[in-house]
């Protein structure tokens, strides 16, 4: 911190009640009032400095008492300023620094106290001591600049608020530079590298957001900032002023406007670069901004931007949103920008159109290859936001309060192709059935619509097919596939597997009797979205009429909500007996060995 002394006599000052004077030889022949305090001071050499007193007392006429009173009502940094302007006039020692010298100078500003009246000035030693020592100094510009505030018109109309906030952007630039250099020298820890790359953002952190606002947009206009440290240092400031909002947390109407303000300038300064911070702390930002009420505009912004990097979040960041609309605006989001981002960099497919003409084998080859990365790169993003909405799915399922719209359009934002297993979500349905009993056979029929049996495991397969939960003929479907993989793995089955034979015993239904009615003449109905791809509705009246029954209980809503186990069961042994090529490696009965019987 840099102080300036100007005088040589010591402080005589000194004050009786409401009046100050100074203790010299000369009489008072002068009385200043400054915002309701009086001071009885002497004319020379107060107004040989000072060219506004000099016009004031020429205008103003003499009391009784042969004093002259001046009135400065609206005079800038109040009592203190004027006496530090007082003393420098005659002579007495005064202490300039960081803290009192915007004060000082726009007091110096308001008398006048310039070249004009004479040499050597308060206006031009102020001057000279702000850009020699403050102006160079990190801490004293900062300290400066925050005590621009009490006289900011003053401030800005002197330029001192304008220049402080150049030094400070040309400070970070160059201590960001030199210490670029030293991390490429490799002599420091990790530790000190990353308090040496804070040390900026922590210091700007105890600004007002509008002189915050005015250094970062310089420092981005920089250009030589890189946009991860720009987001280091906006993330510190939010967590600095920002509100802790938590599920416990006060309500969005008990914290103060002004954090809106605050929320959506960080928003708009956020870089526009990808990865420059955290999804989770954009996540974190939103649940902010969803409290606060903050305006549409800024929640896309956050909406969009976490779209584009989702695949770093985790279930619980998502959670912590608290609001199932945004998290399915962010999953399509971030399968829109997938499906418009070109397989290369903007820079790269432009140049490569620019030297398209001469570009050699080996330059091709190249980019071919990074085309495949970037596609692969892609198409993992997928398959971890996929993962990811399912197992946030499961979570939010427990809600008593979700909509079923809700979780189907939050379940739908993920495209089919993404989903390697259908696991989670398989899982996520069952839960929603659970925590929901009060849902009718139509409204589950529709939740299952989003279920794929080709891509439940084996476990899944078996508990789906004693969940009673399920419409009848998801559970149909699910026998299906898992008779067809295992013909696949085995090549033929003769027989019905142990496992539905377990399970029809279950139901109490004697798999031996059924067997021929499920062999080689088997199909499904298929009339629904949701029912296996590529099978045709069956010609048999059988299955029909059984379905037909169904769609009557669905419509007239008299069904229970879950089916009982053996007309269940009853239904499928129903099917009609006319062959399908897949359906014959489900339930296959060996001809031969009808024969030997």
């Amino acid at each position: 911190m840099k102080f300036m002394k100007l005088g040589s006599r010591p402080d005589t000052f000194y004050t009786t009640e409401s009046v100050r004077s100074i203790s010299s030889e000369i009489s008072s022949d002068l009385i200043i009032q400054v915002k309701g305090t009086r001071y009885l001071l002497h004319k020379f050499p107060l107004l040989s400095k000072c060219l506004h007193l000099q016009r004031l007392c020429s205008e103003s006429l003499d009391s009784p008492n042969h004093h002259q009173i001046v009135q400065l009502p609206d005079f800038p940094g109040g009592v203190e300023a004027f006496e530090l302007c007082a003393k420098f006039c005659y002579g007495i020692t005064i202490t300039i620094s960081p803290y009192n010298i915007v004060s000082a100078r726009c007091a110096a500003e308001y008398l006048q106290m310039t070249e004009d009246a004479e040499k050597g000035n308060l206006i031009y030693k102020l001057e000279v001591f702000f850009n020699s020592c403050i102006l160079r100094g990190w801490k004293d510009s900062i300290v400066t600049l925050q005590t621009t505030k009490v006289l900011s018109l003053w401030s800005e109309d002197l330029s001192i608020t304008n220049r402080c906030i150049e030094a400070v952007c040309s400070k970070v630039s160059k201590r960001v530079r030199n210490d670029d250099d030293i991390s490429c020298s490799g002599t420091e820890s990790l530790r000190d590298k990353s308090i040496r790359k804070r040390w900026w953002g922590e210091d700007l952190a105890e600004l007002k957001i509008d002189l915050y606002w005015r250094i970062m947009i310089g420092v981005k206009s920089d250009g030589k900032i890189p946009s991860n440290l720009i987001g280091d240092a906006l993330k510190i400031y939010a967590f600095r002023w920002l509100p802790k909002i938590d599920s416990d947390s006060e309500s969005g109407s008990e914290i103060a406007s002004k954090h809106v303000l605050l929320l959506e300038s960080i928003v708009n300064l956020l870089p526009a670069e990808k990865g420059a911070v955290s999804c989770s702390f954009l996540l974190k930002l939103l649940k902010v901004a969803n409290v606060l009420n903050a305006s549409s505009s800024s929640k896309m912004e956050l909406v969009k931007r976490v779209g584009l990097q989702l695949e770093e979040a985790t279930v619980n960041d998502l959670i912590m949103v608290c609001d199932v609309d945004f998290v399915i605006k962010i999953s399509e989001q971030f399968m829109l920008q997938l499906v418009q981002s070109p397989p290369t960099s903007p820079v790269r497919s432009k140049l490569v159109f620019e030297r398209r003409r001469s570009r050699s084998a080996e330059n091709v080859d190249f980019e071919l290859q990074e085309g495949r990365r970037s596609s692969s790169a892609s198409h993992s993003s997928k398959l971890k936001v996929a993962k990811l909405v399912d197992r946030y799915l499961i979570e939010v399922a427990k809600d008593v309060n979700l909509s079923l719209d809700k979780f189907v359009a939050l379940a739908e934002s993920v495209p089919e192709f993404a989903r390697c297993d259908h696991d989670d979500l398989y899982n996520a349905i069952d839960t929603y059935l659970k925590v929901h009993p009060e849902l009718n056979k139509s409204e589950r029929k529709r939740l299952c619509r989003i279920l794929d049996c080709k891509k439940l495991s084996m476990s899944s397969c078996m508990h789906a097919a004693q969940n009673e939960l399920l419409p009848l003929r998801l559970v149909v479907q699910v026998l299906f596939f898992e008779q067809a993989r295992a013909a696949k793995t085995c090549g033929k089955v003769s027989s019905i597997s142990s496992n539905i034979k377990a399970l029809l015993t279950s139901y109490g239904i004697d798999p031996s009797k059924h067997a021929a009615q499920l062999s080689t003449t088997t199909s499904i109905h298929t009339d629904d979205n949701w029912s296996v791809n590529g099978f045709k509705s069956p010609t048999k009246s059988t299955l029909r009429m059984k379905l037909a029954e169904d769609d009557l209980d669905e419509n007239n809503d008299v069904a229970s909500n879950s089916i009982g186990k053996s007309s269940r069961f009853k239904s499928f042994c129903a099917l009609p007996t006319k062959p399908k090529r897949m359906f014959n490696k489900l339930w296959f009965t060996n001809k031969s060995t009808t024969q030997k019987n």
